[in-house]
């Protein structure tokens, strides 16, 4: 049996990759109801930032859940398990000096937590998209608030699973403003 100890002194370090990159990593971590505009926000959002030449990585619920987080569905153990896996994988990134953004509904204070908790608080700013359920429902290019108020999907966020606000979030959009302005105002808030 091979009983070797990796060799965690000769890896190279946060502070090497991210003096190579010329930026911090962190995390940018989008919390709203299915449809409040987080994934339409965070593309905007990487695209600013890599025009001021950052390496950027966005996560979201349709990139993880159809391949790293496919076993799972939406109970609520296997809601926290997924935000664990995403949490493990953002801290990979952002130990790689990876501005990570992740988009998830993330609908407790609990879960959101854990994922803090997993990646540093320090590494985590966590963004509210506050768009009401009656906006979202508007949205709903997927069809996913018509088929959960008929019982089609169980544990539906917003229908049948509740959502809560985040207590102190580094920012909070509402869906009064602009894609520019909901950009502009977390470039102003996270200096990057």
């Amino acid at each position: 049996m091979n009983n070797h100890i990796f060799p965690t002194d000769k890896i190279l370090q946060r502070a090497d990759k991210e003096k190579l990159l010329k930026q911090k990593g962190i995390t940018i971590w989008f919390t709203g109801l299915s449809g409040s505009g987080k994934t339409t926000i965070a593309v905007a959002l990487e695209k600013e930032l890599q025009a001021k030449g950052l390496l950027t990585q966005i996560l979201d619920g349709d990139n993880i859940r159809t391949g790293i987080n496919n076993n799972l569905g939406f109970s609520d153990v296997d809601r926290i398990e997924n935000i664990r896996r995403i949490a493990e994988v953002t801290k990979l990134f952002v130990n790689c000096g990876i501005v990570t953004i992740c988009c998830f509904v993330s609908p407790t204070e609990e879960i959101r937590t854990i994922a803090k908790n997993i990646i540093g608080k320090d590494d985590f700013i966590e963004i509210f998209v506050n768009t009401s359920l009656e906006v979202c429902e508007k949205r709903d290019v997927k069809g996913l608030y018509a088929k959960a108020r008929k019982g089609e999907i169980k544990d539906f966020t917003g229908v049948t699973a509740p959502f809560e606000a985040p207590l102190n979030p580094a920012v909070e959009l509402t869906d009064g403003l602009s894609i520019e302005d909901s950009v502009k105002k977390i470039l102003d808030k996270i200096k990057l």
